[in-house]
């Protein structure tokens, strides 16, 4: 256990230093385009998934409970939600970067999810013929949840970097015990066995709005233990702490659960097809 544990340690440790340099240009940007990106979405109209799409790719902390909160006050359609929803990584990029991961192999990832998220907000836009009903509302990111942009960005990149530097440690423990009682060839069998069943679970895992979800898919994937498609169906249905500020502002329960199961619907879709085919990055 004491090997396994200092294993796991030496290899968290290695990718801090890129953590920590990712968060802080994270940070900048959120300095930098704080409020911007919310008033482009909601100014877009009818192209509003093209806007959520686009903006959802931004490393900028806490942008999908903005989007949360202007759906909930009917400023934005179901389709522009559901594009930034789906194009949102949460912690997937900085993660990406640690791992020092080919530049040309994120641009490909971010883009198709910015692909899936725009064209399945347009299809549920035309589908479901969403109207807006704008009202007064207050952005639960900022007074509850997202403070990210104040303060010294140096000590917010630091608290980032340590707080899922620690979870990846968790992950990475975890990990190592799973591999050494079970064997790394019969748990790769196992989750690459049915990957239907691997994708479902994936996105189901997906759906908690915390970071570990992200973080824990895009390690295994990273790892080597998890197909592309599976990663994909995860990573596209987790909005991070998205999905708690629609539930506590949107009162319509039903319109919620809806919101949901289509997440769920394009992750899990998007996941089979992208195994099916065989297409891998």
């Amino acid at each position: 256990m004491l090997h396994m544990i200092e294993h796991a340690l030496e290899h968290t440790l290695t990718l801090l230093p890129f953590l920590y340099v990712t968060y802080l240009a994270m940070e900048f940007l959120e300095h930098k385009l704080q409020g911007h990106s919310g008033r482009w979405v909601q100014k877009a109209g009818k192209l509003g998934p093209l806007a959520g799409g686009l903006v959802g790719i931004l490393p900028q902390c806490g942008f999908s409970t903005v989007a949360a909160n202007l759906y909930a006050g009917r400023i934005i359609s179901v389709g522009t939600l559901l594009a930034v929803f789906l194009s949102t990584s949460d912690e997937m990029l900085p993660l990406l970067i640690s791992y020092q991961t080919p530049p040309a192999k994120m641009v490909q990832i971010l883009a198709l999810k910015a692909a899936i998220g725009i064209a399945a907000g347009f299809l549920v836009d035309l589908l479901l013929r969403s109207r807006k009903q704008p009202e007064d509302i207050g952005h639960l990111c900022e007074h509850e949840h997202c403070h990210c942009h104040q303060g010294n960005l140096f000590l917010s990149a630091l608290r980032h970097t340590i707080s899922i530097g620690l979870f990846l440690l968790i992950i990475s423990i975890i990990l190592e015990v799973a591999l050494h009682e079970v064997g790394e060839d019969t748990l790769y069998n196992v989750l690459q066995g049915n990957s239907i069943l691997t994708v479902i679970l994936s996105a189901i895992v997906g759906l908690i709005p915390n970071c570990a979800a992200s973080v824990t898919i895009t390690t295994l994937y990273l790892d080597g233990l998890l197909s592309f498609g599976a990663m994909m169906a995860g990573l596209l249905v987790g909005a991070g702490m998205g999905l708690l500020v629609l539930l506590r502002m949107n009162r319509d329960w039903k319109d919620n659960l809806r919101i949901i199961g289509l997440l769920l619907a394009v992750g899990i879709v998007c996941g089979v097809v992208l195994d099916g085919l065989s297409i891998a990055l």
